[in-house]
């Protein structure tokens, strides 16, 4: 036996804390649609894990925030999480802590309650194949001076976007699709909010109200 052994703490079992967390522990909520379509707010991070089993998340970015304080420097961790199961959901997180690894966990939890649909269809005149490959018409979000138009593409395309953007599109199920950037861009955490705004644009535009 190696006299180093690596030892992975086993995730406590989950105890819902809300009705719908109960709902879903109990097998009567079986999907995420369900859950926005009766306007359910998704408080438990769990809820959303245990519908979305094949949930991925992306390390949009992580950056150093230092703040003078009476005893000194302080120095945390600013991480942005987005996350999606490569099929029509995504989510954007940010959180801060001291150490790396649980501002990225934190920032990750962030992400899964704030998760929302991503409608998907063909809305290219060059294409009309009725697959959700792309988006079904043009798509603007905006985060501060960035702002992020996402234009329908044919069917095999692929994703014309910078490689942040092309990964959350990616994540969030897209398959071929133009963008335009505009703002300051080389800002990860912007981009990413912008996506999510335009994402979210989309959502509401479609949603009935009332």
């Amino acid at each position: 036996m190696s006299g180093r052994q690596r030892y992975e703490e086993e995730a406590p079992p989950w105890v819902p804390r809300t009705k719908l967390g109960q709902l879903v522990a109990g097998g009567k909520v079986t999907s995420l649609q369900e859950v926005f379509e009766n306007g359910w707010k998704i408080r438990e991070p769990e809820i959303v894990k245990t519908l979305l089993p094949n949930l991925k998340s992306y390390v949009v970015g992580v950056g150093i925030v230092q703040k003078q304080t009476d005893a000194g420097e302080l120095t945390r961790f600013r991480a942005v999480v987005a996350v999606g199961e490569e099929d029509g959901w995504f989510g954007v997180g940010h959180a801060k802590a001291p150490q790396m690894r649980t501002a990225i966990d934190k920032a990750t939890v962030v992400a899964m309650l704030n998760i929302i649909p991503v409608v998907q269809g063909c809305g290219s005149w060059e294409c009309r194949c009725g697959t959700n490959h792309s988006v079904p018409f043009r798509l603007e979000g905006k985060s501060g001076s960035v702002k992020v138009t996402v234009l329908p593409a044919p069917r095999g395309l692929g994703l014309v976007a910078g490689e942040t953007l092309k990964s959350l599109l990616g994540i969030a199920g897209i398959k071929d699709c133009w963008t335009v950037t505009f703002g300051k861009t080389s800002t990860p955490s912007s981009v990413s909010n912008a996506l999510y705004d335009a994402f979210l644009n989309m959502y509401k535009l479609l949603t009935p109200t009332g």
